[in-house]
């Protein structure tokens, strides 16, 4: 027997003998399977054998121990155990963590295959299985190697001086972890941004990192106080790690086998989902296709950028606009085009764009100017007002609008421009002519109204002079008393603006008291204040005496 062959029987037999693992370490010396679990200091996370439906089939995996459903990795996917108890974690003697059955002569199932010896692995409280050599230098650990989840400092991206990509694929099904159709992995090339790939085939983008968030998740922002984000753009590494803050509750981010990413949060009781991509239709890769622009609350969802028309306006009506659009006027150049500003969407795909980080937005517009083969530019940064440069060279594909989307600058033939101007300025000249005519017209209303209200204001001033200066007042009771209550057996006479009543004061003085008409309003106590007037200045024996007037409204 070789001496490989020695160490794994004397691997099982420790196994057998040995009490169940408390500690959060293994080393060469020890091992751990069946219903064993590897515990992480605090608690939080364990390792060890799982199944799912059913027990015929077991594999080593991490999980919350809170919430032993929520599996965040998978050793043996594709490889799984028949029998727990046949099952043995341990450290071979090359410094590998490999997971043995011994129901097939300690046949090795899955091996870390690290590239330098370990002398110890660790499950740590963020989840992380760590293997460390004498020196406790890391060589080798599971958040390099994530299945369908990732945690809280495990990196999604690419190591550009090894090739070492860090993706994530889905499980087959909910009980089956082996690898499913869907793959989660950063797109390097341009300005990167994370893709999720269904059977080699795009179905959704989260558009490029724009300095705050990735260009078409909006919502990522919405749970900063939970979750801070940090994306790194180096020679040598271009990633996306997110972080939970100190004293917030466990997130994961999971690519389910549906293909839907799902940040989820653990409140204790409940995994909460807090952001899910795809969110509609517009997320779906390409549905308006090039040049087209998605509106998801627009009762038609895909539209052509300005300047461009559908590519088959028969499969636009059929609701097909996969085919995209085409220019309805083609280029110049030197000189003969300009830009539109299509505000708040989602950037198109940058897999052929050109980034240039230190450029101001202003200076991109100039180069993307000068540049007959430039389509579009846009800033990569949206801090401080924009800076940096994206230019795309091609098709603009996947854009879509988005609340606090960015603006994007597209290159259009300048009598297009010239179209959307006129258009403009014709909507504006109506605007104006609208706004202008009601101004207009509440100007001369309120005019009336206020010379009407003067000159009422004038007569009831003039009328007060005289009635305090020539004329004694008498209240309208003691009027009506003198006349019956104005009965008509007491009326001696009418006039075009009033009626006369014969009257007996209280003294027994005769008088005749002549009351406005209330169809007179106006007319006619312009003229009673002049009779009233001319009455309380003239005497004469041949003619009537004013003894005194009544102001009252009713």
């Amino acid at each position: 027997m070789s001496r490989h062959r020695l160490l794994l029987a004397f691997l099982s037999v420790q196994l057998l003998t040995a009490s169940a693992v408390a500690d959060s370490t293994l080393t060469q010396r020890t091992a751990t399977g069946g219903d064993q679990r590897l515990a992480s200091p605090g608690g939080v996370f364990q390792l060890g054998l799982f199944s799912l439906a059913n027990s015929t089939r077991w594999f080593l995996g991490i999980w919350l121990a809170a919430s032993p459903g929520a599996v965040v990795w998978v050793a043996n996917r594709d490889r799984p155990l028949h029998a727990s108890s046949s099952g043995i974690v341990a450290l071979s003697g090359r410094g590998d963590l490999v997971l043995l059955d011994a129901a097939s002569g300690n046949e090795t199932i899955w091996s870390s295959s690290s590239s330098l010896a370990a002398v110890v692995a660790q499950l740590r409280d963020d989840g992380n299985l760590m293997l460390a050599d004498a020196a406790g230098v890391t060589v080798w650990q599971s958040f390099d190697h994530p299945t369908n989840t990732f945690l809280s400092g495990s990196r999604a991206g690419q190591d550009l001086r090894t090739g070492a990509v860090w993706s994530a694929s889905s499980w087959r099904s909910a009980d089956d972890p082996s690898p499913g159709d869907f793959r989660y992995v950063m797109d390097t090339r341009g300005s990167p941004e994370l893709h999720v790939w269904w059977n080699g085939r795009k179905r959704y983008r989260t558009g490029p990192w724009n300095g705050l968030r990735f260009s078409g998740c909006p919502d990522m922002t919405t749970f900063e106080d939970l979750v801070e984000f940090r994306f790194t753009h180096t020679a040598d590494e271009v990633s996306f790690v997110y972080r939970d803050r100190v004293g917030s509750p466990v997130s994961r981010l999971v690519l389910n086998e549906s293909g839907a990413m799902q940040r989820m949060v653990w409140d204790g009781a409940l995994w909460r989902v807090f952001w899910s991509g795809p969110r509609d239709q517009c997320d779906i890769y390409g549905a308006c296709g090039p040049f087209g622009v998605c509106n998801a609350v627009g009762a038609v969802m895909c539209g052509c950028i300005r300047g461009f028309l559908p590519s088959s306006p028969a499969e636009w009506r059929m609701r097909n606009a996969s085919g995209g659009c085409a220019r309805s006027t083609a280029l110049q150049c030197g000189g003969g085009d300009g830009f539109y500003t299509l505000r708040g969407v989602k950037l198109p795909e940058t897999h052929g764009s050109s980034v240039d980080a230190g450029a101001s937005l202003a200076e991109c517009g100039r180069r993307c100017s000068s540049n007959c083969s430039c389509t579009a530019y846009a800033a990569s940064d949206i801090r401080g007002g924009g800076t940096g440069c994206i230019q795309w060279f091609g098709e603009l594909m996947d854009t879509r609008f988005v609340d606090d989307g960015q603006d994007l600058f597209i290159r259009l033939a300048m009598s297009d421009l010239h179209l959307e101007t006129t258009k403009t300025s014709k909507l504006v000249v109506i605007i104006a002519v609208v706004i202008t005519s009601f101004a207009l017209l509440l100007l001369s209303l309120g005019l009336m109204i206020w010379r009407k209200i003067w000159l009422r204001s004038k007569q009831v001033t003039k009328f007060d002079d005289i009635v305090r200066g020539e004329c004694p007042t008498y209240h309208l009771e003691t009027l009506r008393a003198a006349t019956d209550g104005f009965c008509t057996k007491n009326e001696i006479g009418r006039g075009g603006f009033g009626i006369v009543y014969k009257g007996q004061m209280e003294n027994g003085q005769e008088v005749a008291v002549k009351k406005l008409s209330a169809g007179n309003s106006v007319q006619g106590l312009k003229e009673f204040k002049n009779e009233v007037d001319l009455i309380a200045k003239l005497q004469h024996r041949n003619l009537v005496r004013l003894l005194g007037c009544c102001i009252h409204c009713s």
